[in-house]
């Protein structure tokens, strides 16, 4: 079952450097195209391959933002110049500091989201890095499952049976080979009475989950084949 509730804005800003731009899935994107790069480079000497692989790594990474103002422009163009792994690292410390956090949740929030979960633990919300979210996920019990996310500014709660799997496969929602598990939600059918069942597999662990997604569209295709 799938619920929406209003909350509040973002949480706070970067200081004074520019402010932060860059969502979780943006930079594991960016992230990506690091190792793309240093592949590049320890497999091809080639100068005239490698600026070709640089150029396509700008451009695949200013294609994420829309309207980028020169500031940020200057924080992603030391891309290009990654070569070497300890070059990566460095420029993914730089980005970290223009990462936008998720939508701020706390247990009220979480009890608006799923009012019948009369005994709702929740997530242990003071551990949780919410720069590092795309959504936010836990196991309840031993087979039940919830996550929040956040779409058009609203967040949105949902809930299903969880069965873990004994064997790996691709998550519908970072699209990687890892330990999954079927998720499947109940959404009212053509009477009052009818319920559908609806799911797919996504990762066990919520947290490796988030750090492999490297876009929103198939997050949302998956909470939007469940609400149909």
């Amino acid at each position: 079952m799938i619920h929406v509730k209003e909350t509040s804005d973002k949480q706070g800003t970067a200081g004074e450097r520019p402010e932060a731009f860059i969502r979780n899935d943006q930079f594991n994107f960016i992230k990506g195209q690091t190792k793309i790069l240093i592949n590049g480079k320890a497999s091809s000497s080639d100068a005239e391959v490698l600026s070709v692989l640089r150029h396509l790594a700008q451009e695949k990474v200013f294609s994420l933002f829309p309207s980028l103002n020169d500031e940020q422009k200057a924080v992603l163009k030391p891309l290009t110049a990654v070569k070497e792994t300890a070059e990566a690292e460095a420029f993914l410390e730089q980005l970290s500091a223009y990462l936008l956090p998720f939508k701020s949740v706390t247990d009220q929030n979480l009890k608006k989201l799923f009012p019948k979960a009369k005994k709702l633990k929740g997530p242990k919300l003071e551990t949780v890095d919410f720069k590092k979210l795309s959504y936010l996920g836990w196991i309840e019990s031993a087979t039940l499952m919830y996550l929040v996310i956040e779409r058009d500014g609203r967040l949105e709660g949902i809930h299903g049976s969880f069965n873990r799997s004994a064997k790996h496969g691709i998550c519908s929602i970072c699209n990687k080979h890892n330990e999954v598990g079927l998720f499947t939600a109940k959404t009212k059918g053509s009477s009052p009475d009818n319920f559908v069942k609806r799911g797919n597999y996504i990762c066990q662990d919520n947290d490796s989950c988030n750090r492999n997604i490297d876009t929103l569209e198939r997050l949302h295709d998956f909470v939007e084949r469940l609400q149909k």
